[in-house]
């Protein structure tokens, strides 16, 4: 009977294994990884029902992500992921697997500092993807009683999203356009900070999963509400990066021929300026070493 070799633990949920078609392979699964050592052969048929990273570079985003990352919040997002799989009898982007345990671990951080974030689509969001919502309210529901925190309504919004990219089936001729828009978008952001991003990070990761969901959400004809609070915070406390902002929304509008809400402004720059910031504290530390 076929089967994988371990590779590397990397904790009780996940392992680093060889596999005979698809090479090394991250698979997740709830105590794959308890009691395992170098060269254990684990039988395939004990891993149909287990999530593996095929794609090189989703496998190393998600080692970077992990040991950021709680190891019951990985289980309970690996029991999330399956709940999502049966109710929508559909496979999914394994990018989900990095943009969600991502987003819910930043979530669980906020909650723990108090800074809450508003989420200006859930009203949109529960009325254009009513089934993917109800999986995002499990999914809260989950993590809240698994990691005992209290996310609020809003993360059902954001983590329903997820799962709309996860399991959307589009044209690939859509696809193509939207992921040639998000390179030159990239490129632009890059030449302005004169910094390249990693490609194997978890900044370009978020990146582009922002502007995935503006592009969505463009594609989608949904509104946005406009958030004049946060639009002046932005504007006032980081002036040039709300001003690329602007200029990658310019862009956007002047390729897919859709007007862009000014709302999404504010949210691009925040991601912008967490780029920014690493830029600045890389170049801090090489300034140290030179020293």
């Amino acid at each position: 009977m076929s089967s994988i070799t371990v590779a590397k633990v990397l904790n009780n949920n996940v392992i680093i294994a060889d596999h005979p078609q698809y090479s090394e392979v991250v698979v997740i699964g709830k105590g794959i990884g308890f009691n395992r050592k170098l060269h254990d052969r684990i039988d395939l048929s004990s891993v149909e029902k287990m999530f593996i990273l095929r794609s090189q570079e989703e496998q190393e985003q998600y080692k970077q992500l992990l040991p950021q990352v709680d190891e019951k919040l990985i289980e309970i997002v690996h029991e999330i992921l399956l709940y999502i799989m049966h109710s929508s009898s559909q496979p999914l982007n394994e990018h989900v697997h990095i943009a969600l345990t991502d987003h819910i671990s930043f979530a669980i951080r906020r909650y723990e500092q108090d800074i809450p974030i508003h989420n200006p689509f859930l009203y949109e969001t529960k009325e254009i993807y009513p089934e993917e919502y109800k999986m995002a309210e499990y999914a809260i529901e989950r993590i809240n009683e698994g990691m005992g925190v209290e996310l609020p309504v809003d993360e059902v919004g954001f983590v329903a999203l997820h799962i709309v990219s996860a399991l959307s089936n589009r044209q690939i001729s859509e696809v193509r356009q939207h992921s040639l828009l998000i390179g030159d978008l990239i490129g632009i952001v890059e030449n302005n900070l004169e910094y390249r991003i990693p490609r194997d990070s978890l900044d370009y990761s978020r990146l582009v999963t922002h502007l995935r969901f503006v592009l969505e959400r463009l594609r989608r004809g949904e509104s946005v509400r406009e958030t004049s609070t946060l639009d002046g915070l932005m504007k006032r406390e980081y002036p040039e990066m709300y001003t690329l902002a602007w200029q990658l929304t310019k862009v956007i509008e002047n390729r897919v021929r859709i007007p862009v809400y000014p709302a999404e402004v504010s949210y691009l720059t925040v991601h912008l300026q967490r780029l920014a910031q690493k830029k600045e504290d890389e170049v801090g530390m090489e300034t140290k070493r030179e020293i």
